[in-house]
């Protein structure tokens, strides 16, 4: 997609979705994901959770949460949600900027759009970093992760949905930037526009669904000037 491209979509976008660990930071850059992910399978194994050979070697800790929804156990949901929350309340303090993050919240916000968070990390997690950058009042609404309701993450389209519906929106004039395939899915399934960050090598290629694919957020902030020229 070339530069004429990106600045089509944003042209139309009054309202910018954010995906949080990938486009704003790396929310796990000190704070290991592989080690959540096993604080947390220590967790269900003391629940009495069996745990399928997939879990056992899952070094992504939301997907070791996504599992517990297939368990029938909403007591073991909860208890694994809320320490997967304390988990990212603590990586938060030690989060790395994703380059350009902040500009492009800034430039959004400068050139009269709107800036939410669309994430499946807690929304406290959320807040603690957003609170420690200075950037609370750049960001409205922040939603999370649904409570103890890990089959509605992303790539559902139910926290698109409640960001637009909170920020009295149609869908048509938001546009989701994301680093993941579910980005992407619950954009699309929201009726929003998706802007896929290819953060890592071989991204790209797995977002040919999207409406537009960046390999930096500078380009987001490039696209913002020059819609105001």
């Amino acid at each position: 997609m070339t530069a004429a491209g990106l600045a089509k979509v944003i042209d139309r976008a009054r309202v910018i979705l954010l995906d949080f660990d990938g486009p704003v930071c790396s929310i796990f850059a000190q704070h290991s994901a592989s080690t959540v992910a096993h604080a947390l399978r220590r967790l269900l194994v003391d629940q009495a959770v069996t745990l399928p050979p997939e879990i056992l070697a899952e070094r992504d800790p939301l997907a070791v949460l996504r599992f517990t929804a297939t368990l029938g156990r909403p007591t073991v949901v909860r208890l694994v949600d809320e320490a997967m929350t304390r988990e990212e309340v603590t990586a938060a303090r030690t989060a790395e900027p994703t380059p350009y993050g902040r500009e492009v919240i800034v430039a959004a916000q400068q050139t009269g759009r709107r800036v939410a968070v669309v994430s499946n990390n807690s929304a406290n997690s959320v807040h603690a970093y957003l609170s420690a950058r200075r950037l609370t009042s750049y960001v409205h609404p922040v939603i999370g992760r649904p409570e103890a309701a890990p089959e509605r993450m992303k790539p559902d389209p139910f926290p698109v949905l409640a960001a637009v519906r909170e920020l009295g929106a149609e869908p048509a004039e938001c546009v989701l930037v994301g680093d993941s395939v579910s980005d992407i899915e619950a954009a699309h399934a929201a009726g929003v526009a998706a802007i896929g960050y290819a953060n890592k090598p071989g991204k790209r290629e797995r977002f040919a669904a999207a409406d537009v694919v960046i390999d930096s957020m500078a380009e987001l902030v490039t696209a913002f000037a020059v819609d105001e020229l």
